[in-house]
């Protein structure tokens, strides 16, 4: 990114905390910045601390006289390359979206010419709210860019998309090149995504399960969309709420995956298989649940219907992702499965207690005919959007050197 002069815009939500070390890392990157803050701001971050960080003097107020005596808010829109809103409330996404200017911060954004980047932070259900949901497409229309938000734990408890992404995200995504507006990386693309684990029922009451959160999953379906691919996500049960733009399908079994899979896969482009399926599943259905009597109890399991192999079979198939979650041996169980599923690509990862399953950080190794990356420990949605580029990457190399020259480069964020 060329532009240096940036106005840093913060709004009135508790990941403001976070601002003291976004601006000191955008002055790590020589960039010049004077933070403009809503009166709501003021109950999260001090005026002072944002002052020493960006040794320029912080502007809160549309009506104070000493810097209005020269139109203090026009000489500031003319002077910034860049206005940046971090965090952006789903109140100053409103604002925006209807041209509303009842404050500095707004006012300056329909005063400025300089391009427009907000990152989102917000409760996953206000996220997901279709307000939240039109304004932000209203933005976006309107070359508004939009940074996240990340998928993880909340302030308030809670769990799902939402989350401001880091400030040495933001930063490293403001210096990388972009896809051009009306051209995101996936454009055009339907990707496919399979999520969480399937539920093999014994009974009425109990069935066979695993650890499986389905965050992976989630998060992948989210940078797919964030590049700009329609997605369709098929999930087994989980308490995530479904990414903005996503179709999902909610399944339970093994076998309802399967064919929740082949009713969805025509005009697929990229298939990723995320999901923690069930090798087996029980012989025999109980009808009323089973009563404890003997001393041990013996039940026939059954070979669930292989999805990913199903679907790297189809003729005329989808760029096909599979997922190794493995306890040893990674890189030797993942290329005989990458092998002998014939797959385009493998992602393994190590799982057991407190790492892949259940929290919120990831680190893989990817595979593929010729080729293999690492990727250390990071977020699972910083992590998704690694692996959406990459097997975007994979995808266009794979179907043909022309289609991937249309693309714009873009980098992966670090």
């Amino acid at each position: 990114m060329a532009s240096k002069r940036i106005i840093l815009g913060v709004s009135g939500g508790i990941a403001a905390y976070k601002t003291p070390e976004l601006v000191r890392r955008l002055r790590e990157r020589d960039f010049d910045v004077r933070v403009v803050m809503t009166r709501s701001a003021n109950e999260f971050v001090t005026e002072t601390t944002l002052q020493a960080v960006s040794a320029n003097p912080v502007r809160q107020n549309l009506w104070d006289k000493d810097a209005e005596a020269a139109m203090g808010h026009i000489e500031l829109a003319r002077w910034a390359e860049l206005v940046l809103i971090a965090p952006a409330t789903a109140e100053i996404m409103s604002r925006l979206a209807s041209g509303a200017a009842p404050d500095l911060l707004c006012t300056l954004c329909l005063a400025t010419n300089a391009p427009v980047v907000i990152a989102p932070a917000m409760n996953h259900v206000m996220w997901s709210h279709a307000a939240v949901q039109e304004n932000r497409q209203k933005l976006l229309d309107r070359g508004v860019r939009i940074l996240g938000p990340d998928d993880g734990d909340q302030a308030c408890g809670e769990t799902g998309p939402g989350r401001m992404m880091q400030p040495q995200e933001i930063v490293a995504a403001l210096c990388a090149p972009v896809a051009v507006a009306d051209k995101p990386l996936l454009s055009g693309k339907t990707v496919m995504v399979t999520a969480g684990p399937t539920r093999e029922s014994l009974d009425p009451v109990r069935f066979i399960s695993n650890r499986s959160s389905g965050k992976m999953g989630y998060a992948l379906a989210a940078a797919a969309r964030q590049a700009g691919a329609k997605v369709i996500l098929v999930s087994g049960p989980v308490s995530i709420a479904v990414p903005a733009g996503v179709d999902c399908v909610k399944v339970e079994s093994a076998k309802d995956m399967f064919a929740a899979t082949h009713a969805h896969i025509d005009g697929v482009d990229i298939f990723i298989s995320a999901a923690a399926v069930a090798d087996y599943y029980p012989a025999d259905l109980k009808a009323q649940k089973i009563k404890k009597s003997a001393g041990e109890l013996s039940i026939d399991l059954v070979r669930s219907p292989d999805i990913l192999a199903s679907v790297a079979k189809l003729e005329s198939g989808p760029f096909t992702v599979g997922f190794a979650a493995e306890t040893e041996n990674l890189r030797e169980y993942a290329m005989a499965k990458l092998q002998k599923k014939n797959l385009h690509m493998i992602v393994a990862n190590k799982v057991g207690s407190n790492v892949g399953f259940e929290v919120d950080d990831n680190a893989v190794e990817v595979y593929w005919c010729g080729g293999e990356q690492t990727f250390p420990l990071a977020a699972k949605s910083v992590l998704a959007r690694r692996l959406v580029q990459l097997i975007a990457e994979r995808y266009f190399d794979t179907i043909g050197s022309a289609t991937r020259a249309d693309l714009p480069a873009i980098a992966v964020r670090d």
